[in-house]
């Protein structure tokens, strides 16, 4: 199989320590910069999955990097450089304790929690007689703490302001930047033949400036629907074609895993990892409208190594 990257162990100029997140193992350079790797762990139901999946990490990070550029006009980022396919290095930000998610659509958890009988999504009361994935009249902003392990909670907004985790004057700024984040977002997609279904934000503060950071518009992060046949199926009840992760969560689901206590991980088997990669791969193909190209992966540590090196050193 295709070399992964599962884990990662650099020791870069200037580096003062390390965050090993998920999915990115984060470097932080004389408390200035961060360098970002984007691995090729792929997590579901808050749980890391035991088997990497090839080229995972260069397609988030490059889509990541392309959205970023396209919406550097709506809000300032942290991206400075992509000095590998697997890497972005970035400003440093005191992050925001909560995470943005909007939703276009009722899918996913929301869908979930909505037809167990909840109305009520971060404080927000949604209306009687939905079906699943059913487009909101307008999209809807449900945050979530930023856990530093185990699972983010859903919280409202009113929440967020009483606690003091956000202030209120930040927070109404974070909504507009998140709203208008993802009607960019949707208009690319549309572009493309895609839904932006839903997706999140995550921003944090440099020197008093508000800066979006992390990925955005990935498939880790977000979830996209085929444009093509979305009405037919959404009339016949049918399940909606998609890119995005969720297919991974429905295949741990089918076979019996949802992050519980006692429950075992089904084996991921190299032909599963495959399917999965190619699946990240056709929506790069999809979302970025060019044709991927797959970096070597024979020594891909040695490689991002060398490439961020030879980027601090020049800095």
């Amino acid at each position: 199989m295709k070399n992964a990257l599962v884990k990662t162990d650099f020791n870069f100029p200037g580096q003062k320590s390390v965050y090993h997140g998920k999915v990115r193992d984060v470097y932080n350079i004389n408390d200035e910069l961060l360098v970002m790797v984007a691995s090729d762990r792929i997590s579901a139901f808050d749980v890391i999955l035991p088997e990497g999946i090839p080229y995972k990490g260069q397609v988030l990070n490059q889509i990541a990097a392309k959205f970023l550029d396209a919406t550097s006009d709506i809000v300032p980022n942290w991206k400075i450089a992509t000095p590998d396919p697997m890497v972005t290095v970035g400003v440093r930000c005191e992050p925001f304790k909560v995470e943005m998610v909007i939703r276009g659509y009722l899918t996913g958890s929301a869908w979930r929690a909505y037809k167990a009988g909840d109305r009520t999504l971060c404080g927000i009361t949604l209306p009687e007689g939905m079906i699943e994935n059913q487009k909101f009249e307008t999209p809807i902003i449900t945050p979530t703490t930023k856990a530093d392990e185990g699972h983010d909670e859903n919280i409202s907004k009113e929440e967020i302001i009483a606690q003091g985790i956000v202030s209120k004057e930040d927070y109404e700024q974070l909504e507009k930047y998140t709203q208008a984040l993802f009607k960019r977002g949707t208009e690319m997609a549309a572009e493309k033949g895609l839904i932006l279904v839903d997706t999140k934000y995550e921003f944090g503060k440099k020197d008093g400036k508000i800066i979006l950071i992390d990925e955005i518009h990935t498939p880790d992060s977000s979830r996209y629907f085929y444009a093509d046949g979305y009405a037919e199926r959404l009339a016949k009840g049918e399940e909606q074609r998609q890119l995005s992760k969720e297919f991974v969560r429905q295949w741990l689901i089918q076979n019996g895993f949802q992050g519980k206590e006692g429950q075992k991980v089904p084996e991921m088997t190299p032909a599963y990892c495959e399917s999965v990669s190619e699946r990240y791969i056709e929506l790069y193909e999809h979302i970025v409208g060019e044709k991927f190209i797959k970096a070597d992966t024979k020594n891909v540590a040695a490689r991002i190594e060398h490439n961020v090196t030879e980027f601090l050193n020049k800095q």
